[in-house]
């Protein structure tokens, strides 16, 4: 019977070569005690094997046995010389040395420039795939919308108005409070600045096109992308973890008219309602900060704004609000449909949506400052 305490010995045999003698039970449970000594030891691949004393063997076992055994550079059909007899050694080294030439490399660290540049290669078309993943998913939601609202019996009513609930009324505060502050910082900085040139009447036009054109839809739509687009993603993630969508599809159902269009129809509802309460906010804000400062009292301001704001800054702001609802609610859904089994891949996809939605307002924005440029609006 094999003794039970896991130990080696190196040691040479009648014929002047050296041989590997293993003795006890070499399993997970063992090895470790043997571990540290075993780990400096490199022999040769074709090195014979004593098992005559060896007890119980599992593939952690066989591995340290490959890796003292030559390691890497044996190849998987070279023989495995033993001495004595056992009945599993032989096929376990054999399957352990076979899966470690399949497995993949390390990644090879470069130095310097080259990983400089490495990295922003890998980033590049990381992007370049995110950005054709999203223009890919837009025309299926697209494609699913206009479906629907050719046969609007289709579309579930009662979660558009859950959703237009929970992503609309219930961050109409959130967006009125910080919209207020908005205005109120912008009117307090023209106040010192224009004052320096004896212009404080203009803290007026300051105000009103600052939130009409810009703050008031931007401000909604980096709100609705932290608040509202990390909603979605857990909450379709976390359907995806439990394999709920996979459920939906089995019954007929397509998660594009059951999850994304509800809340994409809701939030393009919403989005410009929320705009238009953040800049009436943000000129409330700001017009209390010219009535504290620059003594501009609340009839002068409105007065001052009717007279020399024109309809068309409040068109130009609020049209940006449907686009920006659009792309917000797909990228939310998108990475919520993204996540995979586990739940660092929901955290990971979270964030990814608050991070790319926040950069596609605000380059969405830009965009339609440029647009709006060229056609002198």
């Amino acid at each position: 019977m094999a003794p039970s305490t896991t130990s080696f010995q190196v040691k040479d045999s009648a014929d002047g070569k050296q041989v590997l003698a293993v003795i006890g039970d070499w399993t997970i449970w063992t090895i470790g005690a043997i571990d540290p000594a075993l780990r400096n030891i490199r022999l040769p691949g074709d090195t014979p094997l004593d098992v005559s004393e060896l007890g119980s063997i599992d593939t952690s076992g066989a591995y340290m046995i490959d890796r003292t055994l030559g390691g890497a550079g044996v190849g998987p059909e070279a023989k495995i010389t033993l001495v004595g007899d056992h009945p599993t050694v032989e096929r376990l080294v054999v399957e352990v040395r076979g899966s470690l030439r399949n497995a993949h490399p390390e990644p090879v660290h470069h130095p310097g420039i080259i990983a400089l540049l490495d990295r922003a290669g890998r980033g590049a078309i990381e992007a370049w795939t995110e950005f054709a993943g999203l223009l890919s998913f837009i025309g299926e939601a697209m494609t699913t919308l206009a479906g629907l609202l050719l046969r609007p019996q289709k579309i579930r009513w009662t979660s558009v108005v859950a959703v237009m609930e929970e992503a609309g009324l219930d961050a109409l505060p959130i967006v009125s409070f910080l919209s207020f502050f908005i205005g109120l910082v912008i009117a307090f900085l023209g106040a010192n600045l224009l004052a320096q040139f004896g212009a404080a009447l203009f803290v007026v036009e300051l105000v009103a096109f600052a939130m009409l054109r810009e703050f008031g839809v931007v401000l909604t739509g980096i709100l609705l992308a932290g608040r509202t687009d990390s909603a979605f993603t857990a909450q379709i993630g976390s359907m995806k973890m439990r394999q709920e969508i996979d459920a939906m599809k089995v019954m007929g159902l397509d998660p594009m008219e059951v999850l994304v269009a509800p809340r994409l129809i809701a939030l393009v509802v919403m989005a410009p309602l929320l705009s238009f309460a953040a800049t009436v906010s943000g000129i409330v804000g700001g017009m209390i900060a010219a009535w504290l400062a620059m003594d501009i009292s609340p009839s002068m301001f409105l007065n001052r704004f009717q007279d020399v704001v024109l309809v068309q800054h409040f068109w130009t702001g609020l049209l940006k609000a449907p686009v920006i609802a659009i792309v917000v609610a797909l990228i939310g859904c998108r990475q919520g449909l993204l996540v995979e089994g586990d739940v660092q891949s929901l955290g990971r996809h979270t964030t990814a949506a608050v991070v790319h939605a926040i950069f596609l307002v605000i380059a969405i924005d830009a965009a339609f400052a440029v647009i709006y440029y060229e056609m002198d609006l």
